[in-house]
């Protein structure tokens, strides 16, 4: 039988419902939003919001206990991060310490999930991702008000990012107020940028050159971090959006942005007739993160997690909650059994002899004990010589973070403005501010002193001749 799944997407113009049985749309509903009520990604209104969500559910009659959901994505940021081998225990302490070195946004003011990616014998790759704590706490909020539980939370990009079946994409979802850009390569979301696009352009006509300009600079920015595999013409080009209804401006933007052939982002799943698919995309990502399975040969992004804070994961059957009283009833019936049975041996002479039997075997056993603690002290013993030698291992490679440190720092006179500089021990953050061509500039010449094996510009954002940036450096 068919899964069926049900997806709910807010955006700040509109409320979309899609119910999904297999890869068949099921029922699908949309309601307009009026200004203000979601701005940005922020549920301002909840109460209206609610409103709208109970309308939705009530008029296509889809179940609300199990909901996939998703944030549009505003102030959300996405990194790769290498880390050494590390035990699983210990891997989520140890990737808060990245994130909160890497992550410019203070993490008390942020949620952020993770998903572990195949890397070589001896390192950990990690896809993070963090978005802001007050969208997500709004969005659980209004759900809860409108009688939803979602069980699993997705951001608007990633579900984006799922559709395409290609290694290797560029994905443009263009709206009357803001740009998606994201690149997939290796079957990863490697940039995804989101930008505001200014209020005074009337039409998306309007707003063409600047889409054209942002997809180029977006290009370049990959390009400069991967120059033996650089994003050319080959690549497709998919875009969504506003962008999607109208064949003559993504036509344009293609002729404009150095010949990549451009076309409609396509759904991989059946639809029915009257279903606009562009309306939703997003929706139908979010459908994949339970339908999509891995087949040979495809190509759908590796990507797939679920960015639900802990505290709002609805609990989930628990075996003890049957084990528990079940063994309550037998533990009364054991100790029944056993006050019978110890006045019955009471009566029996030949109990002293089995008493001093099992003494014996007992004291046999604390000396087998005894043995096993003696192991574990010379083992613990290894343990403390392999910190001995670890420590040894980080001061040479703080000296040598301090060579690292002093090329960075040297390298950005006169062309930017250092902000951070993170050690990562195989790879360096470096974070800073300057002009678009002093950036580039400065990443040639941190690639030209040879003390790096890959410079790998992570992000620029900003505008008016100042942006802001953020290299990765690979030693």
């Amino acid at each position: 039988m068919a899964k069926k799944v049900t997806t709910l997407f807010i955006r700040d113009t509109s409320v979309n419902l899609l119910v999904m049985k297999g890869e068949q749309v099921e029922k699908w509903a949309s309601l307009p939003l009026e200004p203000g009520l979601v701005s940005q990604g922020l549920i301002v209104d909840e109460a209206q919001v609610a409103d709208r969500v109970k309308q939705l559910f009530k008029e296509t009659g889809a179940k609300a206990n199990k909901v996939i959901t998703a944030l549009s994505g505003h102030d959300s940021l996405y990194r790769i991060i290498t880390l050494p081998e590390l035990p699983e225990a210990i891997m989520p302490e140890a990737i808060k310490r990245e994130a909160r070195r890497t992550i410019p946004t203070p993490l008390e003011e942020v949620y952020f999930s993770y998903q572990r990616l195949p890397a070589p014998r001896g390192e950990g790759r990690v896809f993070l991702v963090t978005f802001p704590r007050n969208l997500v706490d709004a969005l659980v909020r209004t759900l809860h008000q409108a009688g939803v539980r979602p069980y699993i939370l997705d951001l608007a990009p990633l579900a984006l990012c799922r559709i395409p079946n290609e290694p290797r994409a560029i994905i443009v979802n263009a709206r009357l107020e803001h740009l998606d850009i994201m690149v997939i390569a290796d079957r990863l979301p490697q940039v995804i940028r989101r930008l505001s696009l200014p209020g005074e352009a009337e039409s998306l006509e309007e707003r063409l050159p600047l889409i054209a300009e942002e997809f180029k600079r977006t290009v370049a920015f990959y390009n400069s971090s991967h120059m033996e595999k650089p994003l050319d013409a080959t690549v497709p080009v998919f875009v969504c959006g506003d962008l999607a209804e109208a064949p003559e401006a993504w036509q344009l933007v293609g002729s404009q942005t150095g010949g990549y052939v451009v076309s409609p982002l396509p759904s991989p799943v059946k639809l029915p007739e009257g279903f606009n698919p562009n309306e939703f995309l997003v929706n139908i990502g979010l459908a994949l993160k339970e339908l999509l399975t891995e087949k040979a040969g495809a190509n759908f992004s590796s990507v797939n997690l679920n960015v639900l804070p802990e505290v709002y994961v609805p609990p989930g059957f628990s075996i003890a909650r049957v084990l528990v009283p079940v063994g309550i009833v037998i533990g009364i019936g054991l100790i029944i059994f056993g006050v019978i049975f110890v006045q019955y041996n009471r009566a029996q002479t030949g109990t002293l002899r089995s008493n001093l039997v099992l003494a014996q075997n007992s004291v046999t056993q604390k000396q087998s004990e005894v043995a096993a603690l003696g192991a574990q002290v010379g083992s613990l013993e290894a343990t403390a010589s392999e910190l001995d030698s670890r420590i040894t291992t980080m001061e040479e490679r703080r000296a040598t973070f301090y060579d690292d440190l002093t090329q960075i720092v040297s390298l950005a006179a006169d062309k930017v403005t250092l902000s951070n500089v993170n050690d990562g021990g195989s790879s360096v953050t470096v974070n800073g501010v300057g002009s678009n061509d002093g950036i580039f500039s400065y990443a040639r010449d941190l690639r030209a002193s040879g003390r790096f094996s890959q410079v790998w510009i992570s992000s620029i954002s900003g505008g008016e001749g100042e942006f802001s940036f953020t290299f990765s450096l690979t030693k």
